[in-house]
């Protein structure tokens, strides 16, 4: 793919930049770049600085924090036509990424570098606005998932869990200790209750995946 039909895949991918003007568009095209991640290559490291707006294109990143006992502590995952609230959040400060970044998948991103993100915060409006709507959804949706963490039961969380990875098939294709990662718990926990819902015919478990059956009643459990 040239570098002319991937700025055509990103505007078509965030039809915002449609609304900036041609000035501000033609700054963004010219700076913008399209890093490739790997599954399992580093997006932001803890305490890394944040070089660039990012905007993800395909794939898939997750953020997360290492407890002191050394647990994977899931915050949020970003997917195609996605930003980070965190990376938003140090551009606007001026700090470092407050947690780590991984590619779950191959991923394919749109890069702003910082110093044309300023720009643009600062002239263009439907940029500004742009921004600043998606931040507030964003930490809306994670202050969510902070109430969800701190409050909700492990079965509820694991619910949601599960329906938020399904692919329109209703298939989840993740293991069990991926699946016990982003809800904070462990593998053999995690391994049970899906083996108690297997049995009521809730789900199907799989070799690395998990087909949920009974969508309704999966979703009655999340709301206990």
């Amino acid at each position: 793919m040239t570098d002319a039909q991937k700025v055509e895949r990103w505007i078509d991918r965030f039809p915002l930049l449609q609304a900036l003007s041609p000035a501000h568009l033609q700054i963004a095209r010219g700076t913008v770049h399209f890093p490739v991640l790997d599954a399992g290559a580093v997006a932001y490291e803890l305490d890394g600085e944040c070089a660039n707006y990012l905007m993800c294109l395909e794939g898939r990143t997750r953020i997360f924090r290492m407890s002191e006992g050394g647990r994977e502590v899931l915050i949020y995952k970003v997917g195609p036509g996605g930003t980070c609230a965190l990376t938003t959040q140090c551009l606007l400060s001026g700090g470092n990424f407050p947690a780590q970044s991984i590619a779950e998948e191959r991923t394919e991103l749109a890069a702003l570098p910082v110093s044309t993100f300023q720009h643009l915060m600062g002239e263009s409006a439907a940029f500004r606005s742009f921004v600043m709507d998606d931040y507030t959804r964003l930490m809306s949706g994670l202050f969510t998932l902070i109430d969800e963490v701190a409050f909700a039961p492990l079965k509820q969380r694991l619910a949601h869990r599960l329906l938020a990875e399904a692919d329109p098939r209703g298939v989840a294709a993740v293991t069990h200790q991926k699946l016990a990662d982003d809800i904070g718990s462990v593998r053999e926990v995690v391994s049970r209750i899906l083996g108690q819902w297997a049995e009521a015919g809730l789900i199907e478990v799989r070799r690395g995946a998990v087909e949920i059956v009974d969508r309704a009643g999966l979703e009655a459990t999340g709301r206990k």
